[in-house]
């Protein structure tokens, strides 16, 4: 449907729920629980072993689209099922910050930036994405547009105003009477204009259909207002089966049409763990108590974003290095956002355990090294993505947690389908840069973790894997440990001690 029929089936109904006749037959099922679901309009299967975002500028020396394509079989070897794409729109110059600008601050949504490439080189792109099994989502910026696009003069009703008359900037925690921070490059639309919304879901739609992306990364997307995100959904999900991840840890946008929110509360879990700014308490405490918060607060089959980093804490809060000090301890934290309930998100350099934030607003490519911690996970993710106990990554099915007297450790079982042969899978690791017992009988050196077949309370199996930093693996049988179900793994050096806390929050 054109623009202008939709703008007219929009005038000609008095009230906003005229948009949603755009959506029928399809329209999203609600569970028991309250829960929003798409049936059979979902992207399904290997999709959810792990997301991959790449930041197109930042990936390669020449920042293209073509770059990217060349690095997608790589990407999918990883163990990838998403690849999800920074905004690659043309960028706005009235007000730019830096150089090149945001990302963010978008002057044309149904364009591509010529600093990445040409329309065909993202068709290519998402061809062989395609063709590798792979999905591909775009990151949606809804909440703003740059100040010089068409909009501010074709439309000038659907942008915020002051008390001067005069459009807004983007206040950066509109939630927030305290906080004065605003974005300056950007403009703020009015989410009160209703025709609005039909652009704007047009605009997305236009992705879909003419370029096939499989879903959107939605830039803050609890700044909208929730009926928008119900009625985008059944609007696009008309095009095939849909993926839409929020940026936002609100619950309620389960329920109105994204399958995955962030979890930041786990990342900054984690990040105090590794930094041992522990608040007095055990590290196992910490991370059971975002457990129970994650269980009480959102509803069932809701799907947490789990990760270490992404753009926004790597340009804004700190590196891996600053961060998580050593490999080793990102490797643990990491261990937990695969095998805890979730999806699992991977940022350009990751592999390469990055040492620099990323400039933002200026080319500042990755150094890539030599990808030290590639390998790492790959065969984290193929675990992920074969084992029946992670292949569900459903917020609160098949999770146990194992009492432990030692709070520097936590173990957990996971549990695939009934009937699924080995379906089951016991994690332990160490959460502390000095060597730990779990469960008073497995030795876990600093930082160590150990992925097995579960056992009885007094009696020790050999670990279906086990495997720590960068130590070769010792294979009882001499096969690949990453297939082997009898092979284990002696972890290597203690990391160093942790230094001060680098809290990282939602950015841009």
């Amino acid at each position: 449907m054109h623009r202008r029929q939709l703008l007219t089936s929009c005038a000609a109904l008095p009230a906003l729920s005229a948009l949603a006749t755009l959506a029928t037959p399809v329209l999203a099922q609600t569970t028991a629980s309250g829960s929003s679901a798409a049936a059979g309009h979902t992207v399904q299967g290997n999709a959810f072993s792990a997301i991959y975002e790449v930041n197109i500028r930042q990936h390669s020396p020449e920042g293209s689209l073509r770059a990217v394509t060349a690095d997608l079989p790589r990407i999918r070897a990883l163990g990838v099922g998403i690849v999800w794409l920074m905004p690659l729109q043309p960028i706005g110059e009235v007000k730019r910050k830096g150089t090149l600008g945001s990302y963010y601050a978008i002057r044309d949504y149904t364009a591509v930036n010529p600093e990445f490439g040409t329309l065909d080189d993202l068709k290519d792109l998402i061809g062989q994405a395609h063709r590798l099994g792979l999905k591909v989502i775009l990151d949606w910026v809804a909440n703003h547009t740059a100040w010089d696009h068409p909009w501010i003069t074709q439309h000038p009703q659907w942008y915020r105003r002051n008390d001067a008359g005069e459009v807004q900037a983007v206040k950066a925690n509109p939630n927030d009477p305290n906080d004065t921070e605003h974005w300056e490059d950007v403009a703020q639309l009015d989410y009160a204009q209703h025709e609005l919304w039909v652009a704007m879901m047009e605009a997305m739609r236009w992705w879909r259909r003419e370029v096939g992306f499989d879903g959107f990364r939605c830039d803050v997307a609890a700044y909208l207002p929730p009926r928008f995100w119900e009625l985008a959904r059944q609007v696009l999900q008309q095009d095939g089966p849909l993926f839409m991840l929020a940026e936002a840890d609100a619950p309620d946008m389960h329920r109105v049409g994204f399958e995955a929110t962030y979890d930041w509360k786990l990342q900054q879990t984690l990040q105090k763990m590794a930094q041992g700014q522990l608040d007095g308490q055990a590290p196992q405490q910490l991370l059971i108590d975002w457990w129970i918060d994650r269980v009480k607060r959102y509803p069932v089959g809701s799907i947490g974003m789990n990760f270490i980093t992404n753009h926004d804490i790597n340009s804004w809060h700190g590196s891996d290095e600053e961060l998580y000090r050593t490999p080793q301890a990102a490797q643990a934290m990491a261990v937990l956002t695969a095998t805890l309930p979730g999806i699992p998100l991977l940022y350009s350099g990751q592999e390469s355990f990055s040492r620099k934030r990323l400039a933002f607003f200026e080319k500042d490519p990755i150094d890539w090294g030599t990808r030290s911690q590639a390998d790492f996970y790959a065969r984290l993710l193929k675990w992920r993505s074969t084992h029946a106990a992670l292949q569900a990554p459903l917020a609160f099915d098949g999770l146990e947690w194992v009492p432990d007297t030692n709070g520097n450790v936590v173990t957990f079982k996971r549990r695939g389908p009934r009937g699924a042969l080995g379906a089951r899978l016991q994690i332990s690791v160490n959460l502390t840069n000095q060597p730990q017992k779990a469960l008073g009988r497995v030795n876990l050196p600093a930082w160590g973790w150990q992925i097995g077949a579960p056992t009885a309370a007094a009696k020790q199996n050999a670990p279906v894997r086990s495997r720590s930093g960068g130590a070769k693996p010792a294979a009882k049988s001499g096969a690949n440990p990453s297939s082997n179900p009898s092979s284990k793994a002696t972890p290597n050096k203690t990391a160093k001690n942790p230094q001060s806390a680098s809290k990282a929050a939602p950015g841009r």
